[in-house]
């Protein structure tokens, strides 16, 4: 065999190497334009950035093939869009928790469970709620079957405070806590109900209240994807009260959609958290570093799991304990996490409103000798 011969053979596997990912590195690099260029894009694009956190596995594949393929080039492509994946996998500029709780806090264990038209299995969702130690849940796609049915498992005795408004359509939600709650009003202009409460919760002689609002945006698909664009829109606004705030439910929307980083973006100003470094809102699965735990689809749908529900809370709020639990019955799983809630004042348990006006009027009769020591 002559030396040509011998470097034509060589360069046959590097070629087929570099050609395999060139082809592995064209949709990464189509969908990572798209992805970080923040715009109202057609529906089909909104749909495949549900999916850029999969990305990495075929920016990966290219870059194996291009050292294969020994074109520096190509290298240093591959090198760089597996670069990007690693950077919206963990976003170094999300908003995070607050990292250190000087003051008095409150904690609260939230879940969140999109039942898939009231079909979620009851027993499964109550079984969570106790053995977590749940203190609020938030049902999507609530039906009256499912509320007779969660109250057949205990529920009620579980979360005995409910404000619910079930529908035989998507558009029905529920909220249990263990803490009164307090109607407050409802998303305007949404398809889906999106109500706001008030959950007043104690602790020891601490009080914080949090408003919660149970998120069930319209999903992404066909003309329906600009009323998409109008709920989310519309969290944001909502959140933008200053206050103790959780938006919890399904957004239907991912970290990579830039209108869902539009809604954590409306944080308050001077309402950044203690040790935190955004002053946005905080997507608690995100700061978790859980961005390729899937929330959907659990069953039915053959696709890669995405992270559309999500617990989202304002910079104040601490979090941890981020978990994922499917549900049989619905093609959403139950998330969770465990909230600390600043306290707003000490709870007076052992004053009574009367006992001033008694210690008074007691010194007064004192001083008038109608009563001696």
């Amino acid at each position: 065999m002559t030396v040509s011969t011998r470097v034509r053979a060589k360069t046959r596997p590097a070629a087929l190497f570099s050609w395999l990912s060139l082809i592995a590195a064209v949709p990464v690099a189509v969908l990572s334009a798209f992805r970080a260029v923040p715009a109202e894009w057609p529906v089909l694009v909104v749909q495949l950035l549900s999916f850029t956190p999969w990305l990495a596995l075929p920016a990966a594949v290219s870059l194996l093939l291009a050292l294969l393929g020994r074109r520096r080039w190509q290298q240093v492509v591959a090198a760089l869009l597996l670069g990007c994946q690693a950077f919206w996998l963990f976003p170094l500029d999300a908003s995070r928790p607050a990292a250190d709780m000087t003051g008095a806090s409150v904690e609260l264990k939230a879940m969140t469970i999109n039942s898939e038209y009231g079909q979620a299995d009851a027993a499964g969702i109550v079984r969570l709620v106790r053995e977590k130690g749940v203190g609020l849940l938030t049902v999507q796609e609530h039906s009256q079957d499912l509320q007779d049915r969660l109250s057949a498992e205990g529920l009620d005795v579980l979360l005995p405070h409910r404000i619910s408004d079930p529908t035989d359509d998507a558009a029905g939600s529920a909220v249990y806590s263990l803490f009164p709650l307090e109607q407050v009003g409802l998303i305007p202009d949404t398809p889906f109900k999106m109500p706001t409460v008030r959950l007043t919760a104690r602790h020891g002689s601490s009080i914080a209240v949090l408003e919660v609002t149970n998120v069930h945006t319209l999903p992404p698909v066909d003309h329906r994807v600009e009323q998409w664009r109008s709920d989310l829109a519309a969290l944001g606004r909502s959140a933008e009260r200053p206050g103790n705030r959780l938006l919890i439910g399904d957004f239907n929307a991912t970290f990579d959609h830039p209108e869902f980083r539009e809604l954590l973006a409306a944080g308050h100003p001077g309402d950044a958290s203690p040790g935190g470094n955004q002053s946005g809102l905080v997507d608690v699965g995100v700061a978790a570093g859980s961005r390729l735990v899937p929330t959907w689809p659990m069953e039915g749908l053959m696709l890669p799991g995405i992270a559309i529900d999500h617990l989202v809370t304002s910079p104040g709020v601490g979090s941890s304990g981020y978990e994922i639990h499917p549900v049989e019955g619905t093609d959403h799983a139950a998330v969770l996490a465990t909230l600390a809630i600043p306290a707003t004042r000490p709870a007076l348990a052992h004053v009574s409103p009367t006992q001033p006006l008694r210690i008074i009027l007691w010194l007064a009769a004192w001083a008038t000798g109608l009563i001696t020591i």
